[in-house]
């Protein structure tokens, strides 16, 4: 007999907890099946396996992102947006270093929750990038450039790969000053 109360929503959010815990690579539904007090085979009731737990969890770790990184930006426009914004993403990574990989998974055409957050968060890289004057092709190509720094960032201090002895919120806090720097005089393409 299921669990009560137990259902999709509930297994994910603790799916997301557990993998903050122990690292996402590191969840496994038996794992989870055990924190949730159930049997390995009742939680296919509520997802179909391993990949769609990691699908679900993808879909909430983008939405708990693309909210966090709006929220931050609302009402700011040009340097103090980008600021905002790449201080929420590296505030959610660092909150949340188990998720946060998740939200690295292309969103599934398939799965109109994660198309949906999927776009949310790319749309607030977009919106700090307006203020920039950078749209169409320029705005994908800044979008590609600033994900790839703050994630290159945010995943090399979560696995401890800075060990020279200077501040690490300096040397972020100029990461994003160069990102201002770059997207004031980005190469213009006009596509």
């Amino acid at each position: 007999m299921p669990r009560v109360g137990l259902n999709q929503q509930t297994v994910v959010r603790e799916a997301a907890r557990l993998a903050d815990e122990v690292g996402f690579q590191q969840l496994t539904l038996a794992a989870l099946a055990s924190r949730l007090g159930v049997a390995l085979p009742s939680l296919y009731k509520h997802v179909r396996g391993a990949d769609a737990l990691a699908q679900k969890l993808a879909v909430l770790a983008t939405a708990e992102l693309a909210t966090e990184m709006t929220a931050a930006a609302v009402g700011r426009s040009g340097g103090d947006a980008l600021r905002a914004m790449a201080d929420a993403y590296r505030g959610y990574a660092l909150r949340h270093p188990g998720r946060y990989p998740a939200t690295q998974r292309v969103p599934d055409p398939a799965d109109p929750e994660h198309v949906e957050a999927g776009e949310r968060a790319v749309g607030a890289i977009f919106a700090v990038l307006r203020g920039y004057g950078l749209t169409g092709d320029d705005a994908v190509d800044a979008t590609r450039a600033l994900r790839s720094a703050l994630h290159g960032f945010v995943t090399l201090e979560a696995a401890g790969g800075f060990g020279l002895p200077r501040d690490i919120d300096r040397s972020y806090h100029q990461l994003v000053a160069s990102m201002d720097i770059s997207f004031r005089s980005w190469p213009r393409t006009g596509g």
